[in-house]
């Protein structure tokens, strides 16, 4: 199966989980397509200023990869720096928020599954 990126569902959340600015997610696949296993595989890209906002997830996991540019994520309260390369996990019962706080365009690949 091959899945075009000219079908990919595509949005703008405004303040995505209490964050600044607007935050374009792209879905690569459907849950149906992850076997109904995860709910999340796409993009997060995240304009100088954006951010999504601290939320704990329940019952699933998520993963973030940075594709490119460099963000802040707290991990239950405590913020890092993230680059190109980095992954960042978030297990079920605990929090994170990422933050791009430069002046370059961060791209974040996302994949939540279920605990």
């Amino acid at each position: 199966m091959i899945i075009k990126a000219s079908n990919c569902k595509a949005d703008a959340r405004k303040n995505m989980k209490g964050g600044d600015g607007t935050v374009y997610v792209t879905e690569f696949v459907t849950p149906k397509e992850l076997n109904e296993k995860g709910r999340l595989f796409g993009n997060i890209h995240l304009a100088p200023g954006a951010s999504i906002g601290y939320h704990v997830h329940e019952g699933e996991s998520e993963l973030f990869y940075v594709v490119r540019g460099e963000a802040v994520y707290n991990d239950n309260g405590t913020e890092y720096p993230i680059s190109a390369g980095d992954t960042a996990i978030v297990t079920a019962g605990n929090g994170h928020a990422v933050a791009n706080r430069g002046t370059d365009p961060v791209d974040l690949v996302a994949l939540i599954v279920y605990a």
